[in-house]
């Protein structure tokens, strides 16, 4: 023990700040979850009076796209102004804003930032198993775990409505959301730190923690099982074609046009924009760990195409790069995708990295545990000098997600208990599971308050839709 005390001494500052500092009890962990419900109390999360004006609201949106390709905005628009969900969907910022205002109990986590029920899918892991997590992260930042629930349960009721589901259906689907959050988080309390950091959220095991087997959940497994088919290989069959026996991209303007077809008038110089993609690739390349630039070192790149993804994301310069490996049938298509400054970040604390792209890579890494081998970032100058950040990663490989628009009440409910657990296991594995559990540990309350701010906010989400509507898309029905 006196030799232990004696390395304590001489450690470095770093290693005293982590390693050699006191850590707080679990019993002290417990107590400050039960005192923060003192100083939060549940019940407040659930309380969300109607804004007087959606303007300030809207206006957000709108300084969002100052950064965006104006080229793209019409279609970003166009998206969001499908519908109430696609409103909420690509419009996080509005949400974050709304949330600083809110009570919180000040236990950080690494938040998802945009945490809907349409960002949860599967994907493959590099063992090959299909695992059913998070998978959009350009808004991840620490931020308090709440705003991510908060998120979650909303978009289960907003869900729901655009279902026409009945208010009772819609109810249960939202306390089943709040009910899983809890219970796993309680849950993950329980587990040893290395046990919580390397659960294996492989389909099959999630959907029988959460209970979903047999003929209830027989839906939700059919849909994950089907991203097995999800891979490069079904990628380059959809979007490119073989010309002159060369593999290329297809061309479906405006969400697929092959770099070559890119022109002045949209404001693209095709070689200055070859040479940055280039550079941005042989950046990756080389931030990447050994073992995968041995990989992708034995491909080669065939063609680059923007590709228009997502709903919230449109205007945020994203492109595709297909590579091919062994011969034309081994093809490998990345996406490269640029991060900005995280709603997140705006509203709680900046994060710690220089690089927002960098924010997103670590981020997705500290949530997941068998996130993308070939996940990398860099940084690079654009076109027209601006420096953009930008990360990669491969574009299908087993992602796929739920049909949302094909859910009845029941499938809802489902889906909706598969984000809650895999969204409390990224809590647990990035603050503290203890005092968050001992915060919840109140009976129903949690599943009361998110009910009440589910549909207050869902209703408060329908008045700035129609604000948005007549804003950028005047004339149009709603």
């Amino acid at each position: 023990m006196d030799g232990f005390e004696e390395v304590e001494k001489n450690a470095t500052p770093s290693s005293q700040a982590i390693l050699y500092s006191p850590a707080p009890t679990v019993e002290e962990r417990l107590g400050a979850g039960v005192a923060a419900r003192k100083t939060c109390p549940i019940a407040s999360l659930g309380s969300w009076e109607l804004r007087s004006s959606s303007t300030p609201a809207i206006d957000l949106i709108e300084q969002q796209s100052a950064t965006r390709d104006p080229s793209l905005l019409p279609l970003r628009y166009k998206r969001m102004g499908v519908s109430p969900f696609t409103f909420y969907r690509g419009s996080a910022v509005i949400m974050a804003a709304d949330l600083a205002t809110m009570p919180v109990t000040g236990f950080e986590v690494q938040c998802i930032g945009d945490a809907h029920i349409g960002n949860f899918g599967v994907f493959m892991s590099r063992t090959r198993h299909l695992v059913f997590d998070i998978n959009d992260f350009d808004e991840t930042a620490p931020g308090p775990w709440e705003w991510d629930l908060m998120r979650l349960v909303t978009s289960v009721e907003i869900c729901g409505r655009d279902r026409s589901f009945s208010k009772g259906e819609r109810k249960d689907a939202v306390r089943a959301c709040a009910k899983q959050y809890r219970r796993a988080m309680a849950s993950f309390a329980e587990m040893g730190e290395m046990d919580v950091w390397l659960t294996h959220l492989d389909v099959e095991k999630t959907l029988d923690e959460i209970e979903l087997d047999g003929k209830k959940g027989r839906g939700v497994r059919r849909a994950l099982r089907q991203a097995y088919e999800k891979d490069s290989v079904r990628a380059a069959n959809k979007l490119a074609l073989r010309d002159g026996g060369r593999l290329r991209f297809d061309s479906r303007p405006p969400e697929l046009v092959p770099l070559a077809e890119l022109s002045a008038e949209q404001g693209y110089d095709a070689a200055q924009l070859s040479h940055m993609l280039h550079d941005l690739l042989d950046a990756y390349f080389e931030n990447l760990p050994r073992d995968c630039r041995s990989l992708l070192g034995r491909y080669r790149l065939r063609d680059v195409a923007r590709k228009v993804v997502g709903v919230g994301s449109v205007g945020r310069r994203a492109w595709i790069a297909l590579l091919t490996g062994r011969d034309d049938d081994d093809p490998l298509i990345l996406q490269i995708k640029e991060a900005e400054e995280s709603v997140v970040e705006l509203y709680w604390r900046p994060s710690d990295f220089a690089s927002h792209s960098e924010r997103v890579v670590e981020g997705q890494r500290l949530v997941q545990s068998t996130s993308d081998f070939l996940l990398g970032w860099t940084s690079t100058a654009a076109v027209n000098g601006t420096a953009r950040d930008y990360y990669v990663r491969q574009l299908w490989n087993g992602k796929g997600s739920i049909d949302l628009a094909a859910l009845d009440p029941e499938s809802l409910e489902n889906t909706a208990r598969l984000c809650a657990w895999s969204l409390a296991h990224a809590h647990a594995r990035t603050g503290d599971a203890v005092a968050i559990a001992s915060y919840l540990n109140d009976g129903h309350t949690l599943e009361d308050a998110m009910w009440d701010f589910a549909r207050s906010y869902a209703d408060q989400n329908e008045a700035d839709y129609q604000a948005f509507c007549k804003r950028f898309l005047p004339g149009e029905t709603t």
